[in-house]
């Protein structure tokens, strides 16, 4: 018999008629033929309410306690769903997170599920029961048995993982929703519906802000090949599949613990085009990306740094067969971005560095882990290997270097992650998708747009540091601070213009972080900064980051210069750029984020001819 997990949010269980319409849904997704596991969030605002009621007792409540009382808001919805469901002559059980055997690590309101017993569950599906499942939640395996809470998107978190450890035929997340947009319907009304998405998109969408599914969910999903799909709790829609690559084998104790990266590879045929002091106003980046695309120059990473001055740097690699072109069409276009004229060896200045490789390490075990990015930087550091470029995504970090380290990055990289052996298989893993008796995912249906979805995050914030020195290391030195902090850093940008001060050359590099982190980070950074020899550092928490998705935008170079141009045919200045594979990041002011979503969903053709309506 088949067995589904399927999970209901907050506004799914939000009041009794919600509750019963859910235990209908149930009950036919039983009576079609499946066992069924149910995982609930706490109704509507509950958890909302009980985190203000701690906050009027106390400045700074105890993590213990606030797990303690957390938790009770999903043991509310399990009953009543449960009652619900007997109602319809049903037979169910309730479970809390430890009766149903969630072991997590002991790290109050953030733990990190370890291993599921799930002895207890087999035994109450084989008497055909539907088992309602606390989401959210769990229980550490000391001698305490401590109550944890999973953070912030712990249901779909639980729901996935119960999917994985039961060997589930797949996991259905029901949400207010039709699936997963193209964007956020509450921006845009005409976002459409997207038909499939790879777990890999999904995890950039996700950890970009889309509010669907969680990437601790997407992650596990991922890396045990639980087949995903998100639904709305509200119709009988299908919804969108989320399709994982065929997993490597893992074992299901440390679910979320394990080795956070699968692979280390390298790309030595590439080269790298900087051009220096260009004007820092819109459209320049339209105008070289525009040119580049006309010229079908495909590029690989592409960074834009913090402005110096008026002016600030954009460096692109390609791969070294098509550098003639590249350095061509730079060249052709730096007299058009000059301001002036006559200072043409000061503005628009063309550099090209060749020999240069890619090195990059990837997995789906990164996400919220501050400390990989840093292991790889003191790993290159250790190795006297110097990072030029740095490219960060949700599933893949990728450092420029010299040709020449290539070969000592690699075998260090494997061996501080312990990954495969040098010389490996890099070819990606896929699988045919599987029938699991309520019809097949769809194949192919929504996929025609290179660019899948558009997301923009309103709670980031910006770090620039000046002047840092230019040396294996200091990348090292400065993201290990931040794990040892607990600081997660998502865009990083090293500047391509050099400063030789004292004899040492420097560099500035900015980064973004968690708006709710970024000063703490500041003030942190600034004690370290006179020790460390770097200069000033500044704080912006005033930006939006705009970002596309797509596995399909490898080798389509007109990607990012239609994003450019549709930023800049609203006259919104870019600050910051960064690229990985199948993405495309913006640093704007915060004031012109929705406006650039806007403009860029529009640009890429991604609206429906229907509104999307999201309950209230």
């Amino acid at each position: 018999m088949p067995l589904i997990v399927q999970k209901y949010g907050g506004t799914s269980v939000g009041s009794v008629e919600r509750i019963q319409a859910v235990a209908q849904r149930v009950c036919k997704t039983v009576k079609a033929g499946n066992s069924v596991v149910v995982v609930v969030s706490a109704m509507g605002k509950t958890t909302d309410g009980l985190v203000k009621l701690a906050y009027d007792i106390s400045t700074n409540p105890n993590s213990r306690e606030m797990d303690m009382l957390l938790s009770t808001g999903e043991q509310v919805t399990i009953a009543l769903v449960s009652m619900a469901l007997q109602e319809l002559g049903q037979p169910a059980i309730s479970l809390t997170g430890a009766q149903v055997g969630i072991v997590t690590e002991a790290a109050h309101t953030r733990a990190r599920i370890l291993h599921i017993e799930t002895e207890r569950v087999k035994r109450h599906l084989n008497q055909n029961k539907v088992i309602v499942v606390a989401g959210f939640q769990g229980i550490t395996r000391t001698e305490e048995l401590e109550i944890t809470t999973l953070g912030r998107g712990g249901s779909d978190t639980s729901a996935v993982a119960l999917a994985a450890a039961l060997r589930a035929d797949f996991c259905e997340i029901y949400t207010d929703v039709p699936g997963i947009l193209t964007t956020d319907p509450r921006l845009v009304p005409e976002a459409q519906l997207i038909d499939e998405i790879t777990s890999d998109e999904m995890l950039e969408l996700a950890s970009l802000g889309a509010k669907v599914l969680h990437p601790r969910a997407v992650e596990i999903a991922r890396n045990y090949g639980v087949p995903l799909v998100v639904r709305s709790s509200w119709t009988d829609d299908p919804g969108t599949w989320v399709i994982s690559p065929t997993p490597r084998p893992r074992a299901l104790v440390n679910l979320e613990i394990a080795r956070p990266v699968d692979d280390v590879e390298f790309d030595t045929d590439q080269a790298k085009v900087s051009m220096l002091r260009v004007p820092d106003k819109p459209g320049v980046a339209a105008r070289l990306f525009g040119e580049i695309a006309t010229q079908d120059v495909d590029v690989d990473l592409i960074i834009q740094s913090i402005h110096e001055g008026n002016t600030n740097d954009i460096a692109f690699t390609v791969r070294a067969p098509i550098l003639k072109r590249a350095e061509a069409v730079a060249a052709a276009i730096a007299p058009v971005l000059r301001s002036h004229k006559a200072a043409e060896t000061e503005e628009a200045e063309v550099m090209v560095q060749q020999n240069v490789a890619k090195v990059s390490i990837a997995g789906a075990g990164m996400i919220g882990r501050p400390g990989v990015a840093a292991k790889m930087f003191a790993t290159l550091a250790e190795a006297g290997v110097n990072i030029k470029m740095i490219s960060t995504s949700e599933v893949k970090v990728s450092c420029v270097i010299d040709n020449a380290d290539c070969d000592r990055a690699v075998a260090a990289l494997h061996t501080a992650f312990e990954v495969g052996e040098v010389g490996a298989d890099k070819s990606p893993r896929s699988s045919p998708r599987q029938s699991h008796g309520r019809g097949e995912p769809p194949h192919g249906a929504g996929s025609s747009s290179p660019v899948r979805g558009v997301a923009l995050d309103m709670n980031q914030a910006r770090l620039a540091i000046r002047q840092v020195q230019d040396r294996p290391g200091t990348a090292a030195k400065l993201f290990g601070l931040l794990a040892e902090h607990n600081i997660s850093v998502d865009m990083i940008i090293q500047s391509q213009r050099c400063h030789v001060i004292n004899g040492v050359p420097r560099r500035d590099i900015a980064f973004t972080v968690a708006r709710m982190d970024a000063q703490a980070a500041q003030k942190m950074l600034q004690q370290v900064a006179a020790e460390y020899g770097w200069g000033e550092v500044v704080l912006d928490s005033a930006i939006a980051k705009v970002s596309v998705v797509g596995a399909g935008m490898v080798g389509q170079p007109g990607i990012a210069a239609t994003m450019f141009e549709a930023i800049a045919h609203h006259q919104i200045n870019i600050q910051m750029i960064a690229t990985s594979e199948i993405k495309i990041s913006c640093v704007v002011a915060q004031e012109e984020g929705v406006k650039a979503l806007q403009a860029i969903h529009t640009a890429f053709g991604l609206a429906g001819s229907q509104s999307i309506q999201v309950p209230a």
